[in-house]
């Protein structure tokens, strides 16, 4: 990052430094609106979504059509992706046709168009068998589970199948083609920004965890949640961090029921 003395010599050099360009896909969604919320005096933000941005520079297209999301891509240093069915029953044409061709789609527009980095909104359902095994005595505080980005993968549906294909993809796009890829297995992102409030504990987002209680369920999204102000600071961390080629994180809150790991998060990109 530039110092205040650097950009004042770049100034009077009559080089002022420019802003990244980002493309946020999904940017109309629950997590983007959040995040031109919290990035937009950062980073000069477009969209790709389904329907066009009041007030942003936006393209409206499929993400399952890659010829017509490509104009979308020129001009962008940066893409988070965050575009993508998000239920975790989702069915599977619409997990086939957002969350595994969307995702190919992005990540091959991304290279066509020089994009040098890629920010994958992945889950933790990548990873949600670990939770499920360790049901119902998780939720507390001093469980001992602790999972961290060297797990193997355990998809506990086909939503988390669809994200731990997505990075895989990463993976693969960022050693054949030098693409940076940070991968953030995200956690609960509330729209009311509170996991104590009780309209999110009213039912469990997943059928797996129908059989637990309105306390557990109060403390799963104690565990999981990721706040709008966290959430904006690991992407803007991913997006700073040029060093880094590919990632796989965590993107939840610090609290005492925590069980994903942040340290790696921590030791490579700055932040906590």
């Amino acid at each position: 990052m530039l110092s205040v003395s650097s950009v004042k010599i770049l100034i009077a050099e009559g080089r002022a430094p420019t802003m990244k360009t980002v493309l946020v896909t999904g940017a109309e969604g629950n997590i983007g609106t959040r995040l031109r919320q919290n990035l937009s005096s950062s980073y000069t933000l477009k969209a790709l979504t389904r329907e066009p941005v009041p007030g942003l520079e936006s393209l409206a297209a499929d993400v399952a059509d890659l010829a017509a999301i490509a104009p979308a891509f020129e001009g962008a240093d940066a893409v988070v992706h965050l575009a993508a069915s998000a239920e975790v029953d989702t069915p599977w044409p619409d997990v086939l046709h957002n969350n595994i061709e969307g995702t190919y789609n992005v990540f091959e527009a991304a290279r066509r168009a020089g994009v040098r980095q890629v920010v994958y909104a992945s889950s933790n359902h990548a990873v949600g068998m670990f939770e499920v095994e360790a049901l119902p005595g998780l939720f507390t505080c001093g469980s001992g589970v602790m999972v961290d980005q060297r797990v193997p993968v355990r998809p506990d549906s086909l939503y988390g199948v669809s994200k731990a294909y997505g990075e895989a993809l990463g993976r693969y796009f960022s050693e054949r083609y030098d693409l940076g890829v940070y991968c953030l297995r995200i956690g609960s992102v509330l729209q009311n920004d509170d996991p104590t409030a009780s309209e999110n504990v009213q039912r469990p987002n997943s059928s797996l965890l129908n059989d637990t209680s309105e306390t557990d369920r109060r403390r799963r999204y104690a565990a999981t949640w990721c706040s709008h102000a966290d959430l904006a600071r690991l992407i803007d961390a991913c997006l700073r961090a040029e060093q880094v080629r590919f990632g796989i994180y965590y993107g939840v809150s610090d609290n005492p029921y925590r069980f994903f790991s942040l340290d790696n998060a921590k030791a490579d990109l700055g932040w906590w």
